[in-house]
C-alpha cells in the first residue's frame, strides 16, 4: 500500500498526519506504528519513519485480507479442508487470501484477490472476446457474474476466473475434479456481499 521511500516520505508529511487521524480507533497497533513514523519524520529519522510506516502498511493488508475470509466458501458435502486459511501481501500491493478444498484425490483451491494490477488486465480481457478464448477460456454466467471458464476433461483440471465489482479477482482452480465442482465453488460466494465491502 504505502512502500514509501525516503524521498517520498519528505514530500508528504500532511499525508501522515491525516492517515494517523483516519485510521480506526480499534486497530491499536496500526495506529501505534504511523504515530511513531511521524514522530520519528518530525525528527528527521526518515529511515526509521519509512520502516514504521512500512509496518503499518502490512497490517493493514493483513487486515483485509482476514475482512476477505468469510466470503470463502465452506467445504461442499464430501469435502474437507485444512482450517488455516492462507491470507498474504503480494507484489505490487495486492492482498490475497486462499483456501484449498480436498476429497480424495481431487483438489480445489479458491482465492479471492484486490488491490492488484492484474485485475486491471483481466478486465481488458472480459472486454475482448477474442483473448477471452485464444487459450481455450469459454464466458459464462456465475450467479449473475461474468466468468472465464477453462476445463480439460481428458486432464480433469480446470480454472474459474470472476472480476467482482472491478475491485475483486476470484480464482477457482482445481485437479481431479468434474466441471461441475469447480462451478459449484464459484458458486458458493456470496457476491452481493463481496460487493459491498468498503
Amino acid at each position: 500500500m504505502f512502500n514509501l521511500n525516503i524521498k517520498n516520505l519528505k514530500m508528504n508529511g500532511l499525508f501522515i498526519i491525516l492517515m494517523i487521524f483516519s485510521v480506526p480507533a480499534y486497530a491499536n497497533d496500526i495506529e501505534d506504528s504511523m504515530k511513531e513514523a511521524y514522530k520519528y519524520y518530525k525528527a528527521g529519522e526518515y529511515k526509521y519513519s519509512v520502516e514504521s510506516l512500512n509496518y503499518a502498511s502490512q497490517l493493514i493488508q493483513q487486515e483485509v485480507a482476514e475482512g476477505l475470509e468469510p466470503f470463502l466458501p465452506k467445504p461442499l458435502s464430501g469435502w474437507t479442508t485444512a482450517s488455516q486459511t492462507t491470507n498474504a501481501s503480494l507484489f505490487g500491493g495486492a492482498i490475497t487470501t486462499k483456501r484449498q478444498y480436498n476429497n480424495k484425490s481431487s483438489s480445489i483451491t479458491v482465492q479471492i484477490i484486490t488491490d492488484s494490477q492484474l485485475i486491471q488486465n483481466m478486465m481488458a480481457i472480459y472486454s475482448n472476446p477474442m483473448l477471452t478464448t485464444s487459450d481455450g477460456g469459454k464466458l459464462e454466467r456465475i450467479k449473475r457474474e461474468k466468468a472465464i471458464v477453462k476445463f480439460d476433461p481428458y486432464s480433469k483440471k480446470g480454472k474459474l476466473e470472476i472480476i467482482v465489482a472491478d475491485r475483486f479477482l476470484v480464482l477457482v482452480e482445481g485437479q481431479e475434479i468434474t466441471k461441475k465442482e469447480l462451478k459449484d465453488y464459484a458458486s458458493a460466494i456470496d457476491y452481493e456481499k463481496l460487493k459491498s465491502l468498503p
